[in-house]
């Protein structure tokens, strides 16, 4: 895998297409496991808000893949919120578990700096609790920035990201 990877966009006319590749991330790699967190994540209420912050003007809501050659890599879910002070907050980021440990999640996300960049994103932040994940983002340079609503910690990259 030695090819450039690029973000592939999804629009809103493709989502359905995403829940699926985002369900079973999410039951697979341990995001989710009761009965009532399946119902939400599958459910119209979260995913008519997503679609709805996808169709808004401002700080829109967005769907990528990461794509090297012809191959999808992984995807990620965010919204930059150009509207307040540039927080990027990444709601999802994975690669897909047949190209992990080969050191792609880093280069992904260096792909994803910069495209949010040129969006108007300043920093990011994300929420995370899963130990693997946790270890992924410090190891990007997030820290510790409190915890989100539902008690879940949230990370933070106020610096630009520089592989080393």
């Amino acid at each position: 895998m030695c090819s450039e990877i690029l973000v592939e966009e999804i629009p809103v006319e493709r989502i359905d297409e995403f829940w699926n590749i985002h369900f079973k991330y999410l039951i697979d790699d341990g995001i989710i496991s009761d009965e009532e967190d399946k119902e939400y994540f599958s459910g119209e209420e979260y995913r008519g808000i997503i679609k709805n912050h996808m169709e808004r003007a401002v700080d829109r809501h967005h769907m990528i893949y990461f794509v090297s050659g012809e191959k999808k890599i992984g995807a990620a879910q965010y919204n930059t919120y150009t509207s307040e002070d540039g927080k990027c907050f990444i709601l999802d980021f994975w690669v897909f578990p047949e190209y992990r440990n080969k050191g792609l999640g880093h280069k992904c996300f260096e792909v994803l700096e910069r495209y949010t960049k040129e969006g108007g994103a300043t920093y990011y932040e994300i929420n995370s609790e899963k130990e693997d994940s946790v270890r992924f983002w410090k190891s990007i340079g997030f820290t510790e920035n409190g915890k989100d609503e539902y008690g879940v910690p949230l990370y933070r990259l106020k610096h630009q990201y520089r592989r080393l």
